[in-house]
């Protein structure tokens, strides 16, 4: 595993520590790792809205789920 170090607001420091009080996560580290497990889902359902509307619209839509869930995991 790398280590990233990035700067962050002091209202983010403050979430993050209020989520591992809560019990969220055990560390600080994990509710960040958390946090960005769940933008990749996000973005991977938003692909795949946006890919069903392209359909709704006629649009052709090309790409590989197998390419697809491997952003899921």
């Amino acid at each position: 595993m790398t280590t990233l170090s990035i700067p962050v607001s002091s209202n983010t420091v403050s979430f993050i520590n209020r989520m591992v009080k809560r019990g969220v996560a055990s560390t600080k580290a994990e509710v960040v790792r958390q946090a960005l497990a769940r933008y990749a889902e996000d973005d991977v359902i938003q692909s795949v809205l946006r890919a069903q509307q392209d359909l709704k619209d006629g649009k052709e839509v090309r790409g590989n789920l197998r390419d697809i869930l491997k952003h899921m995991k």
